[in-house]
C-alpha cells in the first residue's frame, strides 16, 4: 500500500515538473520564422502598405512613412519589383534575405538595384532590421538620391542631304545663332547619387535627341567652298542654286565682324552686269561697235581710265563687257541713261526685292544720281553704289535661270516665319537675259578671267573696287550649269589676279 502511494507521488512530481518546464519552453519559444517575416514585408512594400511595413520592423524611426513616400515622389516611380533570394543565417538570431529591385521612374525607365534586408528576434520575434539603405543601398552613410532637370541637347543644324556639316566649313557664325531657334522647349532628366563630402555621381541620364533640322547647304558644295578659302584670309563665297534660289555654300571668312550676308562693299566692276542690262534695255546691241579708249572726259565733267589705261580702240559692246572696259561703260552710261534709270534696273535685279534668307541678308543699295560724275563712278560699281556678296550670287543666279529668286538658307516656311516674307520670284526679260549670258561667257573665253584656270562652260565678271587710302577689293561672280557663285576678297586686290582663280580652286573642287 505504501509503495503504491510511493509510484503515485512520483508520477505526480513528474508531471508538476513536465509542465513547469513546457510552460518555461513555451514563454521563450520565438513566434513565426525569419523567411516568413520577410515575406509579409517584401509583400507590404510592393504594395506601398507602408503601415503594413512598421509592424514588422523593430523601432521603426518616426519618418520611416515619410522617407519611404518622398523617395517614390521625388524620383517619380510609377512602380516596384522586388524578387527576394535565398535567406541565409548570419548568427543565432540573425538572418540576411538578399534581394533584386527594380524601380520604374517616369523619366528615366527601368532603374535597378540589389539590396539586403536584415531581420534579428527581438522581443521573441522575427523582425526587420531596418536601416536607410534597406531602401536602397546608395543611401547608407547619409547618402541622397535626387531627380534632376538636365539642359536639352541643342538643335543639330546638317546639310540638305541630312549629313553633318562638313568641319571648318567657316559657315558657324550663321549656324550657331539659328540652333536656339530650334532647341525644343524641354529639357532631359538625370538621377544624381550625393554623399557627404564626395562629388555627386550621375547613375542614369536622358537627354531628348536633338532637333534635327536641314539647311539649303549642299555638304560637297560647301566643303568645297570652304576648302578653296583655307588661305585666304578675310574672304567669302556665297554659291546659290539658281533653279530653287537655295543657298548651297556659304564660306564666310571676313574679319572684323564683317558678313557675306549683311554687309555692303562697293563691287567694282561686277556691278557692270547690272549696268550692261540697263544699256541692253536702252536699245544698245552686244554686238554694236563702241569705243574703248584708255581714258575719258564726261564733256564739262571728269575723266576716267581703264585698268592700266589701257586702249582697246572700238570694240563690241560684248567685248567691252569682257575687257571690263570703264571708258565704255562710263560714256555709254551718261550719253544713255538716267540714275533713275540705273537704279530702277538695279531694283528689278535685286536690289529693290525683299532678300529673306532665314538668318537675315541685304542686296544694297543704288541711289538714283542726279549729277553726271557720280552716275559714271556708279555704273562701273564704284561712286555710291554698294552690294553684299550675298546680292551678287543673286545676281549671278537670276543671269542663268533667267528669274530673280531670294536666297534662302532654310525651307521656305523656316524662312517666313524668321525672317519674314521675302520677294516673289520675278523672270527677267529673255533677251537681255540670253545677251548677258553670253556676255559672261566671253569674259572667261578671253576677257578678263580667260587665264584664271576655270573649268569649261563657266560664265562670269570679274571687278575690282578702289578702296581709298586701302587696297582694292576683289570680287568674281558667275555660274556653271544649276550654281551660281559670288568670290569676294575684302581688300584682296584684282578680281582677275585674286578672286577668279579662288573661284576655279572652288569649282574644280565640286
Amino acid at each position: 500500500m505504501r509503495r503504491r502511494r510511493l509510484i503515485v507521488l512520483v508520477i505526480a512530481l513528474v508531471a508538476i515538473v513536465g509542465a513547469g518546464a513546457f510552460a518555461v519552453a513555451s514563454a521563450n519559444r520565438v513566434k513565426g520564422s525569419a523567411e516568413q517575416t520577410a515575406e509579409e514585408y517584401f509583400d507590404a512594400w510592393r504594395r506601398g502598405d507602408v503601415m503594413a511595413m512598421v509592424r514588422l520592423v523593430d523601432q521603426p524611426p518616426s519618418d520611416f512613412a515619410e522617407r519611404h513616400r518622398a523617395l517614390s515622389e521625388d524620383l517619380h516611380v510609377d512602380s516596384l519589383r522586388l524578387t527576394p533570394g535565398s535567406p541565409r543565417e548570419t548568427g543565432d538570431e540573425s538572418v540576411e534575405v538578399p534581394f533584386a529591385g527594380v524601380r520604374e521612374l517616369a523619366e528615366l525607365g527601368p532603374w535597378p538595384f540589389d539590396g539586403v534586408l536584415r531581420l534579428g528576434v527581438r522581443d521573441r520575434a522575427w523582425k526587420v532590421l531596418w536601416t536607410p539603405e534597406t531602401l536602397h543601398p546608395l543611401l547608407k552613410d547619409g547618402g541622397t538620391l535626387e531627380l534632376t532637370e538636365v539642359d536639352a541637347s541643342a538643335a543639330e543644324l546638317v546639310t540638305s542631304e541630312g549629313e553633318k556639316i562638313p568641319n571648318d566649313s567657316y559657315a558657324e557664325a550663321y549656324l550657331e545663332p539659328l540652333r536656339p531657334e530650334f532647341a525644343e522647349a524641354n529639357h532631359g532628366w538625370a538621377l544624381v547619387s550625393k554623399l557627404p563630402g564626395q562629388p555627386d555621381r550621375q547613375l542614369i541620364t536622358r537627354r531628348p535627341e536633338a532637333n534635327v533640322e536641314r539647311t539649303t547647304l549642299s555638304r560637297p558644295v560647301q566643303a568645297a567652298a570652304a576648302r578653296a578659302l583655307d588661305a585666304v584670309d578675310d574672304s567669302a563665297i556665297v554659291v546659290i542654286r539658281p533653279s530653287t534660289g537655295e543657298i548651297l555654300a556659304l564660306a564666310d571668312r571676313l574679319r572684323d565682324n564683317y558678313s557675306a550676308v549683311r554687309d555692303v562693299f562697293p563691287p567694282g566692276s561686277v556691278f557692270k552686269t547690272i549696268t550692261a542690262a540697263a544699256l541692253l534695255k536702252s536699245g544698245l546691241d552686244p554686238a554694236a561697235q563702241v569705243g574703248c579708249p584708255g581714258a575719258y572726259t564726261i564733256p564739262f565733267h571728269r575723266s576716267f581710265t581703264n585698268d592700266g589705261e589701257v586702249d582697246r580702240g572700238v570694240v563690241t559692246f560684248t567685248d567691252a563687257f569682257a575687257h571690263s572696259c570703264n571708258t565704255t561703260f562710263v560714256e555709254q552710261v551718261t550719253t544713255r541713261l538716267t540714275g533713275e534709270e540705273l537704279s530702277r534696273t538695279a531694283d528689278e535685279w535685286g536690289f529693290g526685292r525683299s532678300v529673306a534668307t532665314g538668318i537675315g541678308g541685304t542686296c544694297g543699295a543704288v541711289p538714283a544720281a542726279a549729277d553726271l560724275d557720280v552716275l559714271a563712278a556708279d555704273a562701273i560699281g564704284q561712286g555710291e553704289v554698294v552690294a553684299s556678296p550675298l546680292c551678287m550670287a543673286a545676281l549671278a543666279a537670276a543671269v542663268e535661270s533667267g528669274v530673280w529668286r531670294s536666297p534662302r538658307l532654310l525651307s521656305e516656311e523656316q524662312v517666313r516665319r524668321l525672317d519674314g516674307v521675302p520677294g516673289e520670284d520675278a523672270p527677267m526679260d529673255a533677251g537681255i537675259v540670253a545677251a548677258l549670258r553670253d556676255m559672261m561667257r566671253a569674259v572667261v573665253d578671253h576677257g578678263t578671267a580667260s587665264d584664271a584656270g576655270l573649268p569649261p562652260d563657266v560664265s562670269g565678271k570679274t571687278g575690282t573696287a578702289e578702296v581709298e587710302g586701302e587696297t582694292s577689293h576683289a570680287w568674281f561672280i558667275g555660274f556653271r550649269e544649276d550654281l551660281a557663285f559670288c568670290v569676294f576678297v575684302r581688300h584682296g586686290g584684282s578680281g582677275r589676279a585674286t578672286a577668279a582663280p579662288i573661284a576655279a580652286r572652288f569649282l574644280n573642287g565640286v
